[in-house]
């Protein structure tokens, strides 16, 4: 299918959810007026949404349902979940598919022989990954909290909550979009695709079959796909009519799809780059920087033209990721020198929303709501 910048307006239409908030100031510097202006027809009178980053892991142990419904219940308007592959096929919610940092695996001597060293996307890794389990021997391993020395309030909860399939959190999705009377979205990130399909393992089909079972396979079906990659994006639009996403890393590395000759992502991230990611996609994931920078010494900077860039050709903006701890933050917005006490994440998340964002990932799903005009 060819994507039609246009559609933008019907995709906010369909996607963004209405939620109560409060304006905050900032000490951030955000584009003047001129720039806002270019945001595109239909822009201004939509709120952005609010992404609970693999659910609210600022709060309990990420992609966990338990995450996914704190942030659903906070305000979120979509929860995420990044997906990867079992032995047996089924797709499952994991930041990625080596489990050591983020399960109990360790602690199960019975699965002592499946750790092993692999590359994954040119990165060597040593653990265990989701591929050499069934669904079975996942589901009797439990979460903990990824980085428990930033957020060891999260460590009371480790242990009590299982890794979810994509099922169980669309089974989620629907309940509680049910229980608060307001469609929850979903934005599930497909993980290492070219990797999983080289092991026999591909993500697009039963991701999409997934979908459809579900209902969420229409243009307007609260959904987003998001992808680091662009390969996996462009085949995902020949699969599914739902607005598709490409993620931005850092400005020197590339997409792992793309190859040495390949763009960077600071490459695709120009307004000649955006142009091409309009012809697949309907929005960009850009990290926080590529919209507000910061400088050596970490202050932020006054704002890009990315933004802008990107809505002239149509694309929605959903930066990632914002947190509420010291370590996250720029520079004049952290509070005392604890790295993981709160600063002031509602000014910066104030700072981007007048930048013209379309939405945000965050950690504390409440706090982004909070902060929202």
């Amino acid at each position: 299918m060819t994507r039609i910048p246009t559609r933008v307006a019907g995709l906010l239409a369909a996607a963004t959810l209405i939620i109560t908030g409060v304006t905050v100031g900032s000490s951030i510097a955000a584009p003047g007026d001129a720039d806002r202006g270019d945001r595109g027809p239909d822009r201004g009178d939509r709120r952005p949404l609010v992404i609970g980053h693999r659910g609210a892991s600022g709060y309990r142990p990420e992609h966990t349902l338990a995450a996914y419904e704190l942030a659903a219940r906070q305000g979120a308007d979509s929860i995420e979940p990044d997906l990867v592959s079992t032995k047996d096929g089924v797709l499952v919610a994991r930041h990625e598919n080596e489990i050591g940092g983020t399960t109990d695996v360790a602690d199960h001597p019975e699965f002592a022989g499946r750790r092993t060293t692999k590359t994954i996307d040119g990165v060597s890794l040593t653990g265990w990954f989701t591929e050499d389990f069934t669904l079975r021997e996942l589901k009797t391993l439990r979460a903990k909290e990824r980085i428990p020395a930033v957020r060891q309030e999260n460590t009371i909860f480790d242990g009590r909550f299982e890794v979810p399939t994509l099922q169980e959190v669309l089974t989620l999705r629907a309940r509680l979009s049910r229980e608060l009377g307001r469609e929850i979205g979903v934005y599930p990130e497909t993980k290492h695709p070219t990797y999983f399909r080289s092991i026999g393992l591909p993500l697009e089909e039963p991701l999409v079959r997934t979908l459809r079972a579900n209902r969420l396979d229409g243009r307007r079906a609260p959904v987003f796909l998001q992808s680091f990659e662009v390969g996996n994006l462009q085949r995902l639009d020949r699969m599914i009519d739902v607005p598709l996403v490409q993620l931005l890393g850092g400005a020197t590395s590339r997409p792992a799809d793309v190859g040495a000759d390949g763009p960077t992502y600071g490459q695709l991230a120009t307004a000649e780059g955006l142009r091409g990611v309009a012809r697949y996609a309907d929005g960009v994931g850009p990290s926080k920087d590529y919209v507000i920078p910061r400088d050596a010494a970490g202050r932020s900077l006054p704002a890009t033209g990315f933004v802008r860039d990107a809505h002239r050709v149509g694309l929605l903006v959903h930066p990632y990721t914002f947190r509420a701890e010291n370590q996250f933050l720029p520079v004049e917005l952290r509070r005392g020198t604890d790295p993981a006490a709160y600063g002031d994440v509602l000014a910066e998340l104030a700072a981007f929303y007048a930048a013209g964002v379309d939405g945000v990932f965050a950690d504390q799903p409440d706090l982004a709501v909070e902060a929202r005009p």
